[in-house]
C-alpha cells in the first residue's frame, strides 16, 4: 500500500480552499496543519479541514513535521518561503509562480538540487483534459507545421478586488495580470509550442488604480518558427469574458476556450481521425470552473511521482520558463525593444527590480 502523505498548508488565502479540498479527496493525502500569519484566517482553516493551525510555518514545519509542505501565499513571498522550507523539507509544492525574480527562482532551483528536495511547481491548467488531448495532438505532429499560438485571458477584476489586500498589483509582491492572472496562460503557450527565442510587450494600466497593469500584450516568436500572442486584461466589463488558447497549423486548427481554458470551440484537422468525435464531445466542457480537475489530477500525479520515484509533474526548472518569459515581456514593456530570451533583467519592476535584476534574498 502507499503511503498517505501529511500536508502541511502555509498561507490560508483564496487558493487554499481549492487544495484543502482535493486533499480531502485523495486517499493517500491528509491536511496535517495550516499555517497564515493572519491568525482569523488559520482558525477558519483549520475548522474547515479538522487539523490545528499555527501563526508561524517553521513552527508548524517543527512540530508537526508534515510529509509535504504547500506554500500558498501572496506571489512575492513565494521563494523567500520555499528557501526556508528547503532547510527542513524533502517536499515542497510551490503555487504559481515559483518567485517573482528570476534570481530568486535560480536560488531555489539551485538550493534544492544541491539538498535533493522534489520541488513542484503548480500548473494545474496543463491537466485540463481539453488541454491533454491538445498536447496528445502537437506531440502526435496532427498539426504540421504550426503557425501561430494565441492565448487571451480576458477577466474582469475591479477595484474592490486590488482593495482586499494590499500587495495585489504591487511590482514587490504581485506583479499585474501577466503575473497573476494570466501565467497559466503564458505557461501553456511554451509548453506546447516549445521554445520562445524573443518577444516584444506592451503593458498599459487602464481601469484601475494599481502599480502593475491590468492590460497587456505580446507578440512572441518561437524558435520553430512559429508566432505567438498574448492577449491579457481584468479590465473586462462588466464581467468576465474568455480564458483561451488557439494553435493554426498547416494541417489542423484548435480552438479551446471557455472561462478557464476548459471549453473545446473548435477541433479540426484535415486527416480525421476515430478519435476525434469523441475528443470533441467528452471533453468539450472539462473542468467546469477555475480551478476545477487540475489540482487535483497534479497533486495526484505529484504524489504518485514520489510513491515511484518518477520523473515529477513540473519541477522547478519546469516552472521557472513561464517566469523567465513573463519576465522578459515586462523587460520589453519597460524599454521599448525585442528580447531574446536566455537573458538577465535589467529593466523589469517584477519583484523590484528597479533597475538590476540581482536577488535581495
Amino acid at each position: 500500500m502507499n503511503k498517505k502523505y501529511k500536508f502541511g498548508i502555509i498561507g490560508c488565502g483564496r487558493i487554499s480552499e481549492r487544495h484543502l479540498k482535493v486533499i480531502s479527496l485523495l486517499p493517500n493525502a491528509a491536511v496535517g496543519a495550516v499555517c497564515d500569519i493572519d491568525i482569523k484566517k488559520a482558525q477558519k482553516a483549520a475548522r474547515e479541514c479538522g487539523a490545528p493551525y499555527y501563526g508561524d510555518y517553521i513552527e508548524m514545519i517543527k512540530k508537526e513535521k508534515p510529509d509535504i509542505v504547500s506554500i500558498l501565499t501572496p506571489s512575492g513571498m513565494h521563494a523567500r518561503m520555499a528557501l526556508s522550507c528547503a532547510d527542513y523539507m524533502k517536499n515542497i509544492i510551490l503555487e504559481k509562480p515559483m518567485a517573482l525574480k528570476l534570481s530568486d527562482a535560480d536560488l531555489l532551483i539551485e538550493k534544492c538540487l544541491r539538498k535533493n528536495i522534489n520541488l513542484f511547481v503548480v500548473k494545474q491548467n496543463r491537466y485540463n483534459l481539453p488541454i491533454q488531448k491538445l498536447k496528445e495532438a502537437v506531440v502526435r505532429g496532427r498539426f504540421g507545421k504550426i503557425v501561430l499560438a494565441t492565448v487571451r485571458v480576458r477577466w474582469c477584476r475591479r477595484q474592490d478586488y486590488y482593495d482586499t489586500d494590499k500587495w495585489r498589483g504591487s511590482w514587490a509582491m504581485d506583479g499585474g495580470v501577466l503575473t497573476n492572472q494570466a501565467s497559466h496562460h503564458i505557461d501553456l503557450l511554451q509548453w506546447l509550442v516549445g521554445p520562445v527565442e524573443s518577444v516584444v510587450g506592451k503593458t498599459a494600466t487602464q481601469l484601475v488604480n494599481i502599480e502593475a497593469e491590468d492590460t497587456g500584450l505580446a507578440i512572441l516568436k518561437f524558435t520553430s518558427g512559429a508566432l505567438g500572442l498574448v492577449e491579457a486584461t481584468t479590465a473586462t466589463r462588466p464581467n468576465d469574458l474568455e480564458g483561451s488558447i488557439s494553435i493554426l497549423g498547416e494541417k489542423g486548427s484548435v480552438e479551446i476556450g471557455g472561462f478557464a481554458v476548459n471549453e473545446i470551440k473548435h477541433w479540426n484537422f484535415e486527416e480525421e481521425l476515430p478519435e476525434d468525435l469523441e475528443v470533441k464531445e467528452k471533453y468539450s466542457v472539462n473542468p467546469p470552473n477555475v480551478y476545477g480537475f487540475g489540482h487535483l489530477e497534479f497533486i495526484r500525479k505529484v504524489l504518485e511521482s514520489l510513491d515511484n520515484k518518477t520523473e515529477p509533474p513540473v519541477d522547478g526548472m519546469e516552472g521557472r520558463k513561464s517566469l523567465e518569459l513573463i519576465n522578459a515581456i515586462y523587460e520589453s514593456a519597460e524599454t521599448g525593444r525585442e528580447v531574446y530570451l536566455r537573458f538577465k533583467p535589467e529593466f523589469c519592476k517584477l519583484g523590484g527590480n528597479v533597475p538590476g535584476g540581482s536577488s535581495d534574498i
